[in-house]
C-alpha cells in the first residue's frame, strides 16, 4: 500500500483580540491581560470565517488573549498551547508604548535597538522557525492564535526574508491572514483582513 502524500501546510494566522494595551499601543509580551469587551466581540466575530475552514493543527500562544481568542472563534477546544507563539519579549520596556520610549531615548524602535532584559529580533525569528517547522512537518492547514510582532517576525521568516522584514507588515487585531504557496515558492496569499 502507497503512503498518502502529505497536504502542504498552510498557516491561517489569528492575531488576538484588543486588549487595554493593544488599543493603547503598549509593548505586551509577558503581561497576561484579558480581552476587553470590544476584544471579546472582535474574537467572536472571527467565528463565522473559521466555521467555512477545516483545520488540521490548531496551536496557540500560552497567553490569556490568544487561547481566549481562540475559544471565542470556535477551536478553544482543538488548540495545543505551543510557547513559540508567546510575543517577543520586550524586556525593561514592557507595557511603554513606543512614544513614551522615544521621549527618553529619540529614535528609538523596537527593531533596531537592543531589548535590555528581554529578545533580539533573530531570537524571536528563530522561534518563529521553530512553528514554520512544526506546521510543516505537520502539514494541512494550520490554524495560529498569536501576537503581532511574533506574527510578523513569522511572516517575514515564512517568504525566507530577515525577521527585521516585519517591520513593513502592519496587523491590527482579531485579523486574518494566510500564509502558503504559488508554484512551490512560500507566499503571503493574505494579510491583516477584517474577518
Amino acid at each position: 500500500m502507497t503512503e498518502q502524500k502529505k497536504k502542504q501546510a498552510e498557516l491561517w494566522l489569528f492575531r488576538h483580540g484588543e486588549t487595554e494595551w493593544s488599543l493603547n499601543g503598549k509593548h505586551t509580551s509577558y503581561t497576561d491581560l484579558p480581552l476587553t469587551e470590544h476584544g471579546r466581540e472582535q474574537a467572536t466575530a472571527l467565528a463565522p470565517v473559521i466555521a467555512k475552514t477545516q483545520f488540521d493543527l490548531v496551536l496557540t500562544s500560552p497567553r490569556q488573549r490568544a487561547r481566549d481568542t481562540a475559544a471565542l472563534a470556535g477551536l478553544g477546544d482543538r488548540a495545543e498551547v505551543e510557547p513559540n507563539l508567546q510575543e517577543w519579549n520586550y524586556g525593561v520596556y514592557e507595557g511603554k508604548s513606543t512614544p513614551e520610549i522615544q521621549a527618553t531615548e529619540p529614535g528609538w524602535s523596537v527593531w533596531a535597538n537592543p531589548i535590555t532584559d528581554g529578545e533580539s529580533v533573530d531570537q524571536v525569528a528563530a522561534r518563529a522557525q521553530q512553528v514554520i517547522d512544526r506546521c510543516l512537518k505537520h502539514g494541512g492547514r494550520c490554524a495560529l492564535f498569536a501576537h503581532a510582532h511574533i506574527f510578523r517576525i513569522l511572516a517575514a521568516v515564512w517568504v525566507q526574508q530577515p525577521g527585521v522584514f516585519g517591520q513593513r507588515l502592519t496587523l491590527s487585531t482579531a485579523t486574518v491572514s494566510v500564509l502558503g504557496w504559488e508554484h512551490g515558492t512560500r507566499v503571503i496569499t493574505r494579510w491583516n483582513a477584517a474577518p
